[in-house]
């Protein structure tokens, strides 16, 4: 899709972005990472791997195994979604992918060390909403439970998709927590940087049966603007303060 043409669209709705997050001990944040898994992130790693290297994505891993470092050093807690389907069951419209017990469902190689740290709890999902992916057969969630474990009163949410899973665990946590099934959460904030989209440009979606086009850098910009018209702020900068006593 034309630059311009981007740009234009990007001018008519706009993602008016909220103040630098500042993090620090004084306020209970979780990290939350989505399908930052090789299914969707390494190179010729399945069938919705990107093809070839990615800019939007390789800046999304680096930005995020930047941020689970600091929460790991602070010992801040981290959630963790890992896509992970079993063979049998589909998942249209899209085609078989990350597969649980291939590697297509690990989390990428620069996040791997995360499964031994002891605040970190992954989840395997096996559907796009990752909060609808952290029911329990008995009706129980594990993503509440962590929000409520750890006295959560913010979550920073990145990963992949943009305006698809991301999206989508976004918007089932901001209804969730209007209805008070998240005290003590307040707030949902998105980072911008920390979040990618794949790019399937119209010339080759229109050669692939049932596919849609998918520019990324419209899609990465359309999933932040509904996020944010749902009620999740959105930032491109973060910092942490170092003159806060750490709990």
């Amino acid at each position: 899709m034309a630059t311009a043409a981007i740009d234009l669209l990007k001018s008519e709705i706009p993602v008016e972005e909220d103040e630098p997050l500042i993090l620090s001990g004084d306020i209970n944040t979780g990290l939350v990472l989505v399908d930052i898994v090789n299914g969707f992130c390494t190179v010729g790693a399945g069938n919705l791997a990107p093809v070839a290297p990615d800019k939007q994505i390789s800046a999304m891993v680096d930005e995020s195994v930047k941020l689970a470092k600091m929460f790991c050093e602070k010992k801040w807690p981290i959630y963790a979604l890992c896509d992970s389907h079993h063979p049998d069951v589909p998942e249209p419209p899209y085609p078989p992918h990350c597969i649980t017990g291939t590697d297509e469902s690990k989390l990428v190689p620069a996040l791997q060390w995360l499964e031994n740290e002891p605040n970190v709890t992954l989840r395997c999902k096996d559907c796009i909403d990752g909060f609808l992916g952290s029911l329990e057969k008995d009706g129980s969630n594990v993503f509440v439970n962590w929000v409520k474990a750890n006295a959560i009163k913010a979550i920073l949410v990145v990963g992949i998709c943009t305006d698809i899973c991301v999206l989508d665990f976004v918007c089932s946590t901001l209804s969730a927590r209007n209805r008070g099934f998240l005290t003590p959460l307040e707030d949902v904030i998105v980072y911008s940087h920390g979040c990618a989209t794949f790019d399937l440009p119209v010339q080759i979606a229109r050669n692939i049966k049932g596919a849609l086009p998918h520019p990324q850098e419209l899609m990465h910009h359309i999933g932040l603007y509904i996020a944010k018209g749902r009620g999740a702020k959105v930032v491109s900068h973060i910092s942490f303060d170092t003159t806060t006593k750490e709990t």
